[in-house]
């Protein structure tokens, strides 16, 4: 404001001096002609009257000149007038134009201030603006950083809660398992005794199926005495006829062929018995698991006979060439799964033990889950699954031999579990199926 009044005063002054300055060159213009008439008139007093006389006659003889003269001093008059009016009119022109230049240079100097205090007041807006932005940054931040500040807390107490909850579930589970642990050394120690009770009934039980078993087999065997005399006669006759049949051979080609079979059968065989030994061992740990300590132990003994029956197999160095079976021609044959199949007196004679391990081997399982108060199913018996037991890998191909294992398998634990003599006898130390039941079973016809 103060430089704006300072402007304003200077314009002012330089306008009064142009005026002043326009003013006195016409007054000095207008006061020397006067001043000369003054100086006229004076001389003109002075001078005598001859001379006015002859001043007079000159006058009338100068008048025409004087006229010229003044005729000239008007017109010159008149061009100064001209002159001064022009120059008055330039003076105007350029005291207008000065004036339109400082009122141009004001208005410059007023619009230079105005720009001046518009950036001012918009860089004073600007930093309004950038301070207020800048307060706005710094309250986002502050506002920013309780907000984070507030999720890490709370962050942080749904951690300490979830810690908690944790905590508290892992001593709940840890009390759980303590509580089972004890709840099973409980169920254990019930199962113990109760197995105990079980074993001391089950030996009560056997005592007296023994005694009873004992007077039915005495009057079975007397029964099947004649059955079985009769049998062997069949089968002494049987043999006869096979020893007489043994002078037909088979041919070399034959031979050669059936030694290869029997070789790649072994192979599998081997590597099927690997595999199954590791299966037995997963059943017994799970048998053990379950409390069933009497098929526990049938499971053990079972696993050890495979184990000694895959160790001969390692052992064995069979001698093709003096076996008889590889160079007898078939003389037998049975029907099973809708067709018949040849065999010599050898394979069918590996037939009928499959048969009678299988009946020995179901009576043993049988009479253990009898024992473990478990209810009757031979086809979860590992045995039964097995089928291999008393199989060497010569002879029948190893799914005949599983075939007629688990049908005397099925039978033998029908008699051990129910604690009878239906399908077989003990006799000898052993379990064994009747000599009619495994006719029956096999169905062997002499093809000469």
């Amino acid at each position: 404001m103060k430089v704006s009044i300072l402007n304003r005063m200077l314009v002012a002054a330089v306008i009064s001096a142009v005026s002043l300055v326009g003013m006195s060159i016409p007054t000095n213009a207008q006061q020397q002609p006067q001043q000369d008439q003054k100086q006229q008139k004076k001389q003109k007093k002075e001078q005598p009257q001859a001379q006015q006389q002859q001043q007079q006659v000159q006058n009338k003889q100068q008048q025409p000149r004087v006229q010229q003269q003044n005729q000239q001093k008007q017109q010159a008059q008149q061009q100064q007038q001209q002159l001064d009016q022009n120059r008055q009119q330039q003076q105007r022109v350029q005291q207008q134009q000065r004036a339109q230049q400082a009122q141009q240079q004001v208005d410059q100097n007023r619009q230079q201030q105005q720009r001046v205090q518009q950036q001012q007041r918009a860089q004073q807006a600007q930093q309004q603006v950038d301070q207020n932005r800048q307060q706005q940054q710094r309250v986002q931040q502050q506002q920013r950083a309780q907000q984070q500040q507030q999720q890490v807390d709370q962050n942080r107490q749904q951690q300490q809660r979830v810690q908690q909850q944790q905590r508290a579930q892992q001593q709940q589970q840890q009390v759980d398992q303590n509580r089972q642990q004890q709840q099973r050394a409980q169920q254990e120690q019930q199962r113990l005794d109760q197995n105990r009770q079980q074993q001391q009934r089950a030996q009560q039980g056997q005592q007296r199926l023994d005694q009873n078993r004992q007077q039915q087999q005495r009057a079975a065997q007397q029964r099947q005495w004649q059955r079985d005399q009769d049998w062997q006669q069949r089968v002494q006759q049987q043999r006869q006829q096979d020893q007489n049949q043994q002078q037909e051979r088979l041919s070399q080609q034959r031979q050669q062929e059936l030694v290869r079979e029997h070789q790649q059968r072994l192979t599998q065989y081997r590597q099927n018995l690997d595999q199954r030994q590791r299966v037995g061992q997963q059943r017994t740990a799970a048998l053990q698991r379950q409390g069933r300590m009497a098929q526990y132990r049938y499971q053990q003994q079972y696993s050890e006979n495979l184990r000694q029956q895959q160790m001969r197999l390692q052992d064995d160095r069979h001698d093709y060439n003096n076996d008889p079976y590889f160079y007898t021609a078939p003389n037998y044959r049975y029907y099973r799964g809708g067709r018949y199949y040849e065999t010599n007196q050898y394979g069918a004679n590996l037939l009928r033990e499959a048969v009678n391990y299988g009946y020995e081997q179901g009576f043993l399982a049988g009479q253990a889950d009898r024992e473990d108060r478990w209810r009757s199913n031979y086809q979860d018996s590992y045995a039964y699954q097995d089928a291999n037991y008393g199989y060497g890998g010569y002879y029948v191909p190893q799914g005949e031999y599983n075939y007629y294992f688990r049908q005397g398998f099925r039978r033998g634990y029908q008699d051990g579990y129910y604690g009878r003599y239906q399908y077989g006898r003990y006799a000898g130390g052993r379990y064994t199926i009747l000599g009619a039941i495994v006719g029956s079973i096999l169905d062997m016809q002499a093809l000469r």
